[in-house]
């Protein structure tokens, strides 16, 4: 295994950069997401470090080789990686177990090897009980551990993974990214991991970078861009989140509309100039009764609410201002058309730099 780094990488198609300047280093051993809407340049970037497209400009490197430039280009065979489809690509006539050996038989390895290293994999996947069948056979969950087994058992320095998970339904989709994840803390392999989800970046990633028309808006652990977004791009994709638009007052105040906003220290407003401040749905306080505290505190007027089960889903509005989406437990239920009060917490209301 080794680091993977990108210097510069750029591929334009015409006039056009679907992935424009991207530096970012991955870390021996790290798994970093690739996260973002379609057209956003992820699934292009994961297919420059797989060899299948040649870069416009820029390098990319693993460890101490090169592998893309301008001026050469080593090809997918020649790279020590292995790729995970979102179609899963296995072979339809061949057992799982020969779908998972087939790497190996292609690099001629000795057959009693091939045979301990299969029942190996096929035990780490939990799937030592269905060698024997074919794909067609298989729910997509399992056919997704045997391509992930497939992947694993050659060995590679570097494993590539362009959306995964997206053909299976949303309780095997759940379940599946423990699964990559566990794998991954077995093997720790330097992983690359392109998904346009945000719970499956969140669950599974050491490290999430989030790409926006070609360029990284934003990279950090989930926590960092969860708590910390830069720009109401990463604050709106990582969960979900109200942007407060209006004028800073100062660093740390803003008048949006009828709102006067003190925010936290996590960002800095710059006195006089456009702002926006963000603040989580799930952080906001809804009460039916004053509140006694004054900072970050209007009066609001239910505009919907919809039972969830553990939490209602409600939609605000304070004055003529744009309506803000509050996330409560269940037992705070309050109909359309009520008076309410709202305090957004000062240490949850984070200044957006871009």
């Amino acid at each position: 295994m080794a680091a993977v780094e990108l210097v510069q990488l750029t591929k334009r198609y015409g006039t056009q950069a679907v992935v424009d300047a991207v530096d970012l280093t991955i870390a021996h051993g790290e798994l970093v997401c690739l996260l973002g809407p379609s057209g956003c340049g992820k699934t292009t970037t994961l297919r420059l470090i797989a060899g299948f497209i040649e870069p416009s400009d820029g390098e990319i490197r693993v460890g101490d080789r090169l592998i893309s430039s301008i001026d050469r280009t080593l090809p997918p065979e020649a790279r020590n990686m292995s790729m995970i489809f979102q179609s899963y690509a296995l072979w339809p006539h061949m057992t799982v177990a020969d779908n998972v050996a087939y790497g190996l038989k292609l690099r001629k390895i000795e057959r009693e090897v091939i045979a301990t290293r299969v029942t190996q994999a096929l035990r780490t996947v939990r799937l030592e009980a269905l060698a024997g069948r074919y794909p067609g056979e298989l729910s997509g969950g399992q056919q997704q551990r045997v391509a992930l087994a497939r992947a694993l058992i050659v060995e590679p320095e570097t494993l590539l993974l362009d959306e995964p998970l997206s053909n299976l339904d949303a309780h095997l989709r759940e379940e599946m990214r423990f699964e990559v994840r566990r794998l991954h803390d077995q093997y720790r392999y330097t992983t690359v991991y392109v998904t346009h989800d945000q719970s499956e970046a969140m669950t599974t990633a050491d490290r999430i970078v989030v790409m926006n028309l070609g360029r990284i808006e934003q990279a950090g652990t989930p926590e960092d861009l969860y708590d910390r977004p830069n720009s109401e791009f990463v604050a709106r994709f990582i969960g979900g989140t109200n942007v407060l638009k209006g004028r800073a007052l100062d660093a740390q105040h803003l008048e949006a509309g009828p709102l006067k906003l003190r925010c936290g220290d996590g960002g800095a407003l710059s006195p006089g100039s456009a702002a926006a401040v963000s603040v989580r749905h799930h952080h906001i306080q809804l009460s039916a009764q004053p509140l006694a505290e004054a900072t970050n505190v209007a009066r609001a007027k239910v505009m919907r609410q919809v039972f969830l089960g553990a939490s209602r889903d409600y939609l605000v509005t304070v004055g003529d201002g744009e309506p803000l989406r509050v996330v409560t437990p269940s037992n705070v239920n309050m109909p359309a058309g009520a008076d309410v009060w709202l305090r957004l917490p000062p240490e949850h209301c984070r200044a957006l730099s871009r």
